[in-house]
């Protein structure tokens, strides 16, 4: 009887062993952040990393998932690119030359964006970035491996101008204050034609990236006798204080931003001038989808300010996951295949998305999702228009 027993525990243990020995081994795949942490735009950076971070760690506590025959987790490595292409080359250059980092989603800008297609798209790098300038997309890159996660004012600008042209009759002429660097220029060129092409008088003023005094620039485009001032894609950071200045000078008019969502920060800068301010929107948190996603965010940061790229670079975490999936591979040509055709992805948050871009950029890699104008009512964003796209 002892020798049975004896038998069978050590069959049994053989199976045990067996069964540890077949199950799969669980691996870790470092996906690179990129953003800025300091700075005017540290807003939008804190906004794309802990988008970021709430995807990976629901994705995690699901077990991971499955692509290869093997199961991985993830690990966010994220960077500062201090909102500029030095930093965001450095960042990209970091990812992938010394941490060896194969998808990176990031940065958020324009001018770190440039910097960092330039290190990814010949080391073939996916690369998931934020930005407006055209060029980020109509590159001269053969066989690029990067994608625009977000719209930009070439798709929703005429419909946001026709909106204030429909529903602001007062406004003939608008005050554009812009970035004097190459992508502020290219950007807010597109958006001047957009308004002038809507029978809007434009006047264009650029200011050197930095400064924090803009009252000079507001009484040279009062003195025009404008209606209505534009601030572009400019940072939360900047949009806020140029608000504030505006209505310390007086100006009573409409004031709105096409471009560069962050209207909690702006409010929070502005203060009680913040009101009436319109903007661009691209999530709203009365929705299903933002009823069931704050609450985690407030759970894990506090009950602060929540940026509207938030739900973004949340949302772009899935969208890499399920194209790693559908690739079943970490390869990432096989995997830049397989964001291309995700035509009609949901993952709970914008609905179904569609790729567009190819008659503009030559490629279909703009990423287009419902997006909204809202106007601060009482220290609120309350929504004025819907836009589909």
């Amino acid at each position: 009887m002892h020798r049975k027993w004896l038998s069978a525990a050590l069959v049994g243990a053989a199976f045990m062993v067996a069964g540890a020995t077949v199950a799969p081994a669980q691996e870790t795949l470092k996906i690179g952040g990129i953003g800025p942490l300091s700075g005017g735009g540290t807003a939008w950076g804190l906004a794309a990393q802990r988008g970021m971070e709430i995807a990976i760690e629901e994705i995690n506590a699901g077990g991971g998932f499955k692509s290869g025959g093997k199961t991985y987790k993830l690990e966010l490595l994220m960077y500062d690119d201090q909102y500029t292409g030095a930093g965001g080359k450095a960042a990209a250059e970091r990812l992938v030359n010394q941490d060896n980092v194969k998808f990176i989603v990031g940065p958020v800008g324009s001018p770190p964006a440039l910097g960092v297609i330039s290190v990814t798209n010949p080391a073939k790098v996916v690369a998931l970035t934020n930005g407006y300038a055209p060029q980020i997309l109509k590159n001269d890159t053969k066989d690029p491996y990067n994608f625009r996660i977000y719209p930009t004012n070439i798709e929703f600008g005429p419909p946001l101008i026709k909106w204030l042209k429909d529903n602001a009759p007062e406004v003939k002429k608008v005050a554009m204050l812009a970035p004097n660097d190459a992508v502020g220029q290219s950007v807010a060129g597109a958006l001047a034609a957009d308004y002038r092409k809507q029978g809007f008088e434009v006047e264009l003023e650029l200011f050197e990236r930095g400064i924090k005094e803009f009252t000079p620039l507001i009484l040279r485009m009062m003195a025009k006798k404008v209606d209505a001032f534009e601030f572009d894609g400019n940072s939360p950071g900047d949009a806020g204080l140029m608000l504030k200045q505006i209505r310390q000078a007086g100006f009573k008019g409409k004031v709105i931003q096409v471009g560069g969502p962050g209207s909690d920060e702006i409010i929070e800068i502005a203060g009680p001038a913040a009101e009436g301010f319109l903007s661009y929107g691209v999530f709203d948190w009365d929705t299903p989808a933002g009823k069931k996603l704050r609450p985690i965010y407030e759970k894990k940061y506090g009950k602060g300010i929540i940026n509207q790229f938030m739900p973004a670079f949340y949302h772009t975490v899935f969208l890499l996951v399920d194209a790693i999936k559908r690739a079943d591979s970490v390869d990432t040509t096989k995997v830049r295949d397989a964001l291309d055709a995700m035509n009609g992805f949901d993952a709970g948050i914008y609905g179904p998305v569609k790729w567009t871009g190819k008659d503009f950029y030559g490629v279909n890699r703009q990423l287009m999702f419902t997006y909204y104008l809202a106007e601060v009512k009482g220290g609120k964003l309350v929504t004025k228009a819907k836009f589909q796209p």
